[in-house]
């Protein structure tokens, strides 16, 4: 009895190595799968990157493929639909505060008057004029325009900005700021009730052109970028939807008043060797 007793035991014991030996086996298939689906990823990541490396090798810019800007001219006449409103940081007002800056803690003595606003000379300072007296619109106020109406078309601004320029008149005589002439309108006073960034409230006399007057761009554009068609159809945009000067609709610092827009009137296309 005692020997078959031990038989069994024996018997059990293989069994269990068994058991075990299959599940040593199992075990090593898996490691043996793991195994090849890892150098299966391996081989697709190293074809992958092998692919990139390819495509960057072939999209270098090589020696002699940079061609030259293909710059065009388009001469566009817009007409005011509102007023434009001039609003120039006057160079009087540069100048007080150059002085007191420059005075440092003499600036303001307790008790010392202050001087009364000269409401005429802050009309004029908001005007961008030539030496000659002529005033103007800042050329960069139309190029910001149209970077800004590229928003909505989808175009990408950081684009736009490398790719249109407008051609300026003249210059500002206090700061040299690039200006565009009016062709059409004259200036008249208008005192408006503003809020300053304090939030205290003030009068501020500007420059009013009313609806009417007009203005001659000369746009400069890469033609490799823009069409003419899309230099015009951006105009038209900034003209209805963005607008120009204070109180335009794409006024940073609020809804604008409905100022600042325009119809384009005319369009003519001008010779790059002649513009």
């Amino acid at each position: 009895m005692a020997g078959r007793g031990e038989a069994k035991q024996a018997r059990r014991g293989l069994a269990r190595r068994g058991v075990a030996w299959r599940g040593a086996a199992g075990r090593g298939r898996q490691s043996n799968s793991r195994l090849t689906t890892l150098q299966s990823q391996q081989t697709d990541t190293e074809i992958i990157m092998s692919k990139s490396i390819s495509k960057a090798a072939t999209d270098e810019v090589r020696p002699g493929q940079i061609s030259p800007p293909n710059l065009r001219r388009v001469r566009v006449t817009i007409v005011g639909t509102a007023n434009y409103v001039a609003n120039k940081f006057s160079g009087e007002a540069r100048e007080m505060m150059a002085k007191k800056q420059a005075a440092g803690s003499q600036a303001k003595k307790k008790g010392e008057a202050r001087p009364g606003k000269d409401f005429d000379a802050c009309y004029r300072g908001s005007m961008h004029t030539d030496s000659a007296g002529r005033p103007g619109i800042p050329a960069s106020t139309f190029r910001q325009a149209m970077v800004s109406a590229c928003r909505l078309v989808g175009f990408k601004m950081t684009i736009a900005k490398l790719s249109v320029f407008v051609v300026a008149d003249g210059v500002d005589v206090d700061d040299g700021a690039p200006i565009v002439f009016f062709t059409k309108g004259k200036p008249h006073r208008v005192d408006s009730y503003v809020r300053n960034e304090t939030g205290v409230a003030d009068i501020r006399p500007r420059a009013h052109w009313d609806a009417g007057w007009e203005s001659d761009l000369v746009v400069e554009y890469d033609a490799d970028t823009f069409a003419q068609s899309d230099v015009v159809n951006l105009l038209m945009r900034v003209g209805k939807q963005v607008g120009i000067g204070a109180g335009r609709p794409d006024s940073k610092q609020s809804c604008g008043q409905g100022w600042g827009t325009f119809d384009v009137s005319r369009v003519v296309a001008l010779d790059p060797a002649a513009a």
